[in-house]
């Protein structure tokens, strides 16, 4: 599972970086994601720009991230959703349920914090896979 995670202030952002979401990666993503509220998070961006498929078990999944932060006072929202994404996650009414912005910067003001970036941490990445002037780069 090829994933980053950055902090700004209180808010965790966490970018997916596999073209589809589904098994097998499905599982390491929400062990990786449920560690990251449980070591804390209670605001939550997922960033799915890399993401061009879904399937019924990932939207299963990003509804687990929800009941887990909402049982925590917290919120998770979505960003960059390609269009075939967003479609299913509307289809499902998941757009109901959870927010959802056309950008990560997007997502950032509406916890209310700038869009700046301050990484932190990456999770189970290849050393070559992505480095944090790469990963500065694509803003």
């Amino acid at each position: 599972m090829r994933l980053s995670r950055l902090q700004i202030g209180d808010v965790h952002v966490v970018r997916v970086q596999e073209a589809k979401l589904t098994y097998p990666v499905l599982s390491s993503f929400f062990v990786q994601v449920r560690q990251i509220v449980e070591d804390g998070a209670r605001k939550l961006v997922i960033d799915l720009e890399a993401v061009a498929y879904i399937d019924s078990a990932s939207i299963g999944c990003l509804m687990d991230i929800h009941r887990l932060l909402k049982g925590r006072d917290g919120a998770v929202k979505l960003s960059g959703l390609q269009p075939r994404v967003e479609t299913m996650l509307s289809m499902t009414g998941v757009r109901r349920i959870v927010d959802i912005h056309r950008a990560e910067a997007g997502a950032l003001a509406a916890f209310g914090r700038p869009p700046k970036q301050n990484p932190i941490a990456s999770l189970h990445l290849p050393p070559d896979t992505l480095t944090v002037a790469g990963r500065l780069a694509r803003g």
